[in-house]
């Protein structure tokens, strides 16, 4: 009798997603389904939205219009919050999960998307509601989001000569303790433009891949498409765009002649000065982006050993090495910490850390993470550099980064190793990349000042 058990499981998991597909149809439903998850969960945005995107069954323009409700929300929750909150009737934040995100990605439309009516966008809204809640959550939603559209003009926020971080975190939609930690840091008119540039709708960087391709033939492909470029302006082989469309599904990309890569991340990757013939280990490398320009660095010829903790990553790094056209790939399993091998030229030590310079690409980060995740991380960090050192030969290089911007899991860090592993020395950053990106012999990029994400760099020889 139990052998028969699975089938109704199978029977009511279908017809729980044929629910889910009626209730929350179309790309607003999709956003609110999805934002409910991710609220509800530990599972990270991209993830959840990259999964509807592959199975929805969504049009090119829902799709559009999913990703913008999905990243816009989630990058200005804070301050939507704050709207709804002052017009709720009752405790905004004990309502019911779909009916909160339901008011936020209406609210979203009404004060960030000018091309859509403010009706339409709070009627899209009501329907889904009174689907899965009913009719009187749905008249409670019409009601709050009807308010605010006749008062626009007259929301009032924190008075920012009272508590001018309570301000600064609701007007640009950041948890307070990071504003007061970065006013503590920086000082006020720094952390603002930091702010501003963590909430800006992200440029696209593609690299362009040198095996296959050059910059001139990817800038004609972009005006012949139609597409806007800029050149980065500390990396030649780096162009940005304002958006994807339909360049990851497009002839270019799958041949392999463009990659999605932020500049800070190439630079960081140039910084090992990879040569033909060399051997290169990529210690945390899904997906793969430092390992496949390095190995474009080092023309296909050599070895690299792209290593992650977890088996399921390695498609990605397969997958994006055969598209790139790379053979002197290999992926393996292992832990960055404990991973022994031969002794290589270069180590990539790409290192797990808070990821506060990517705010504007991942806006989810900011209201996941924690103040005393900074230091939880630093011990991780540590260990890995330290396993680092003993897989680099003698005259060979580690090149440590990271995504964020905080100085205890950067530069603290490096100080820490050079006292420790005093058979290492700094080869200062200017040797090798633009002195704008620069500081103290580091690579130190910053939203908003470097058309970048913020990301740190050292370039770390052992002595011979």
């Amino acid at each position: 009798m139990f052998e028969d058990s699975p089938a109704p499981v199978r029977v009511a998991t279908q017809d729980k997603q044929s629910n889910d597909q009626f209730l929350y149809q179309g790309a607003r439903g999709a956003a609110i389904r999805i934002l409910s998850r991710f609220e509800r969960s530990d599972s990270y945005l991209d993830k959840l939205l990259e999964h509807e995107l592959r199975t929805g069954g969504l049009s090119h323009q829902d799709k559009a219009l999913l990703t913008e409700l999905v990243n816009g929300v989630t990058r200005w929750l804070s301050k939507l919050d704050w709207v709804l909150t002052g017009f709720y009737h009752g405790e905004f934040d004990k309502c019911m999960t779909p009916v909160k995100n339901a008011m936020r990605i209406a609210l979203y439309q009404v004060m960030f998307l000018n091309k859509i009516p403010h009706a339409a966008a709070i009627n899209e809204s009501v329907e889904i509601i009174k689907r899965i809640k009913g009719e009187k959550s749905a008249g409670i939603v019409n009601a709050v989001l009807r308010n605010i559209t006749r008062n626009l003009e007259n929301i009032r926020y924190p008075n920012q000569n009272e508590d001018m971080v309570w301000f600064l975190s609701v007007m640009y939609s950041h948890p307070k303790w990071m504003v007061k930690r970065w006013m503590d840091r920086w000082g006020v008119e720094f952390t603002e433009e930091l702010l501003k540039a963590n909430v800006s709708r992200p440029s696209i960087t593609l690299r362009v891949n040198g095996l296959h391709t050059d910059v001139n033939s990817v800038e004609t492909w972009l005006d012949e498409q139609s597409i806007p470029f800029t050149k980065s302006m500390q990396h030649g082989n780096s162009l940005l765009v304002s958006s994807l469309r339909d360049i990851t599904s497009s002839e270019m990309f799958a041949t392999g002649q463009i990659a999605i890569q932020d500049a800070s991340a190439s630079m960081a990757a140039y910084l090992s000065q990879a040569k033909p013939g060399m051997k290169v280990i990529d210690l945390c490398s899904a997906p793969g982006g430092k390992a496949f320009y390095v190995a474009e660095l080092m023309k296909n010829e050599g070895s690299i050993i792209a290593l992650d903790k977890y088996e399921a990553k390695l498609r990605f790094l397969y997958d994006g090495a055969e598209r790139l056209g790379i053979t002197i790939l290999e992926a393996k399993t292992g832990d960055a910490r404990t991973f022994q091998s031969e002794q290589s030229d270069i180590v990539l030590a790409d290192v797990p850390c808070t990821g506060f310079g990517t705010l504007s690409k991942k806006p989810d980060i900011k209201w996941k993470r924690e103040a005393d995740d900074i230091t939880k991380l630093i011990p991780l960090q540590r260990d890995i550099l330290k396993n680092a050192a003993s897989l680099v030969k003698p005259g060979g290089t580690i090149i440590y980064s990271t995504c964020t911007i905080e100085s205890e899991e950067n530069q603290d860090n490096i100080a820490w190793f050079l006292q420790e592993f005093p058979e290492f020395t700094l080869d200062p950053a200017e040797n090798y990349l633009p002195a704008e990106v620069c500081e103290n012999g580091f690579m130190k990029t910053l939203p908003g000042k470097h058309q970048t994400d913020g990301a740190f760099a050292a370039r770390l020889i052992k002595k011979a």
